[in-house]
């Protein structure tokens, strides 16, 4: 990605259009996300490649010898342990035999026949690896059977509904949206003040009682139009240091010292007005837009997650056909995607190529689908960029989530965002039919956005590797003795709608 920085550097100096955000993405990729800087080569990629075919043991000698060689550099030393810490985590996430993802789905199809599970298995509908000649299945794949296969569905003994955020369905809030932009003649309409604290918990004794115990928490990004008027409430501990605006993955550090038997607890709290966005896109107004020097870092391959790979290009000429119109190839391909069923999913520090994942998985959590959108969209000449953060709703059921998802360039209209997530909706006989494409150029009001890239440092950085090295929504840890995985602390998200405030102060 250090290609992108003399472009940059000069976009930095030049007019609005684009320069916060290029100067955002300008930032280099910390060292300790490793799965998401250049593609490594070397002795790094055949290891890699003997990971993703599940030969551990073969990589952990292969990585013995190369760290074993004389003048071996630092980078390629810290890729290396990455690679076993990666082997690692994907043991933590595939820990299920045959026989327990069974006894799983028996709760809810007692009835179950080894010869009907076998037929799922083998439309890979229950994920798994073999490592090491064991057949080892994603702890996630019972649950997620329920989401990919309807005819498991229509199996269970007890047909309770599966729940789904309040966002998927049509509903008043896009609807208001909606006619609020039409009738005002505006993008950005409905703004709502929140006030949110997010925690971030560390497991009791997990670092020894006294040392310190570092943490970066996800903080809003100040964004015109989607998010304004930022204020910092209160941290614990008090004493705090906010990532600048520039940050493409804005957090907020702190430090506590861990008490034995005790867990290690920090929390941000900040208000923000959100924004929702619709963009009334008339097709026969869009074209083809000339890839401008800060456009082209948005059109471009970024591996090992956005690759133009053979499988990806026959994938997009089977969905874009002879289309041209640049909008009506986003719809096709928004479309194409969102019929990937949405699963729980792996961690994605674990995958070497999450956008050719999501392509052949069979299933995509939101930051897999996007990052497919976003390649296909590339592919064709389509600037699109990442967003991510949490969303939640204040319709009492205290539902908050982590979520994934983006902006594509449409001239004349600029950045629209999208969600392939949430999806295509479905209006009912008195909407605008529009609103079924409402996330293809409009978002509602329940989200907050911490990142406006993928893989990006932390200001300050980390000096271990990071949990998850593509995304920032959980937040992070580590002390001097290592990071803390996710399987050693815990977050959580508490908001109060206020009354929107008449200030500007974006920190």
């Amino acid at each position: 990605m250090n290609g992108l920085l003399p472009v940059a550097r000069k976009v930095c100096r030049r007019g609005r259009a684009l320069r916060m955000l290029l100067c955002l993405l300008a930032l280099p990729a910390s060292p300790f996300a490793l799965a998401d800087a250049a593609s490594p080569g070397g002795a790094v990629a055949p290891i890699m490649a003997q990971i993703d075919a599940g030969h551990f043991k073969a990589a952990d000698t292969a990585i013995a010898d190369a760290l074993a060689q004389p003048g071996i550099d630092a980078d390629t030393k810290t890729a290396l342990a990455f690679q076993h810490e990666r082997m690692r985590r994907i043991l933590l996430d595939f820990t299920l035999s045959a026989d327990e993802v069974k006894a799983r789905v028996r709760e809810s199809i007692p009835d179950l026949t080894d010869a009907e599970f076998a037929k799922w298995d083998a439309a890979g509908l229950f994920e798994h690896q073999v490592i090491d000649g064991r057949t080892l299945y994603f702890k996630r794949s019972p649950g997620n059977l329920f989401r990919i296969s309807p005819q498991a569905v229509a199996r269970r003994a007890v047909q309770t509904p599966i729940t789904d955020g309040p966002m998927e369905s049509l509903n008043a809030h896009q609807r208001a949206i909606y006619h609020a932009a039409l009738g005002e003649h505006r993008s950005s309409v409905l703004p709502r003040r929140v006030r949110m604290t997010q925690t971030l918990t560390v497991d009791a004794d997990a670092v020894p009682a006294g040392e310190t115990v570092r943490a970066w928490i996800p903080y809003p990004q100040a964004i015109p139009g989607q998010q304004e008027d930022i204020r910092y409430v209160a941290s614990v501990p008090a004493k705090h240091d906010i990532a600048p605006a520039s940050a493409a993955q804005r957090t907020v550090y702190l430090e506590k010292p861990a008490v034995a038997g005790h867990k290690t607890v920090f929390s941000v709290t900040y208000e923000v007005t959100l924004l929702a966005q619709y963009h009334a896109i008339d097709p026969a107004k869009v074209q083809a837009e000339t890839i401008t020097p800060e456009l082209a870092p948005f059109v471009a391959e970024r591996a090992p997650h956005i690759v133009f790979t053979d499988a990806m290009r026959a994938f997009s000429r089977k969905v874009v056909g002879n289309e041209k119109n640049p909008y009506r190839i986003a719809q096709k391909l928004f479309a194409a995607v969102d019929r990937i069923p949405w699963a729980g999913a792996r961690e994605y520090s674990t995958i070497s190529n999450i956008s050719d994942y999501a392509l052949h998985a069979g299933h995509a959590d939101c930051g897999q689908q996007t990052l497919l959108l976003m390649t296909l969209l590339r592919l064709n000449g389509i600037p699109a960029r990442w967003q991510s953060g949490m969303v939640f709703s204040d319709d009492g059921t205290g539902y908050s989530n982590i979520h994934d998802w983006g902006y594509l360039y449409l001239a004349p209209y600029g950045w629209v965002p999208m969600d392939v997530t949430t999806g295509r909706l479905h209006p009912g006989p008195g909407d605008d039919k529009a609103l079924e494409w409402f996330y293809l150029g409009g978002l509602d009001a329940y989200r907050i956005a911490f990142n406006a890239d993928y893989g990006r440092r932390f200001v300050p950085p980390k000096q271990h590797f990071r949990s998850d090295n593509v995304d920032s929504q959980r937040g992070e840890a580590e002390w001097r003795g290592g990071n803390l995985y996710f399987d050693q602390t815990g977050y959580d998200f508490d908001w109060q709608i206020h009354p929107v405030s008449q200030g500007r102060n974006n920190n």
